[in-house]
């Protein structure tokens, strides 16, 4: 993995001990995720993510009275561009309720008891965590995936209970710096440790299969050319 992995929480109160993010404005929420991958841990409020009208509206929070109409036409020019349909819009997942702040840390270094756990990397080894947690009970093998908004992935998981698949979305890439050749897999944060455990056990079969596996191709000429 190329960042860390990334606790996120939704809360009523800012968490003791956890310094306010102070770096300035942002252009998105995602952005926020970043600088958790890269080992800071911080909480924002709810005017740290106005900047983006739709992750805004991912996490709940209502935008102030002056730019409530951000919304609709950040909605619209999606529209008219062809980036989405109008009629996907309700089914984006959204949390039930605004939280009070936002914190972001790496997993295993945050004082706050996280919602959910946010990975980036590479297909390969997003297959491993998402072999782990059917392993762990963690998801199911029709796994929800996640196209745009890539924020969206984190009610998802949460809502849902279960491990989320995301593409991310071009904004996220822009704003986070997320490679190509990359994606998420995000995962309730009380199933995580769970999942972690079952790491190590499908990391070994995954060397066990390997090995079977190239084995088998030797019997097959056309692969080795």
């Amino acid at each position: 993995m190329r960042s860390s992995p990334v606790a996120v929480a939704f809360l009523d109160k800012a968490p003791s001990g956890v310094e306010k993010w102070d770096a300035g404005a942002v252009p998105s929420g995602c952005t926020f995720w970043r600088y958790a991958m890269d080992g800071e841990t911080f909480y924002t409020e709810a005017g740290d993510h106005y900047n983006c009208a739709v992750g805004s509206y991912t996490h709940g929070i209502p935008l102030p009275p002056e730019r409530a109409k951000e919304l609709e036409e950040t909605v619209g020019f999606m529209v008219s561009s062809g980036y989405i349909e109008i009629k996907e819009v309700p089914g984006i997942p959204v949390l039930p309720a605004p939280p009070k702040v936002v914190a972001y840390g790496p997993v295993g270094g945050t004082p706050f008891a996280a919602d959910v756990v946010l990975v980036s990397g590479p297909p390969a080894a997003v297959m491993l965590l998402y072999e782990a947690s059917l392993r762990a009970g963690a998801g199911n093998a029709m796994a929800a995936t996640m196209g745009r908004p890539g924020c969206a992935a984190l009610p998802a998981a949460k809502s849902l209970g279960m491990a989320v698949l995301s593409f991310g979305c071009r904004g996220n890439r822009t704003f986070v710096g997320l490679p190509e050749h990359e994606m998420y897999f995000v995962v309730p944060a009380n199933k995580w440790s769970a999942v972690s455990e079952s790491l190590r056990v499908i990391l070994r079969a995954n060397e066990a299969m390997g090995a079977h596996y190239d084995g088998k191709k030797q019997h097959f000429p056309i692969l080795r050319q």
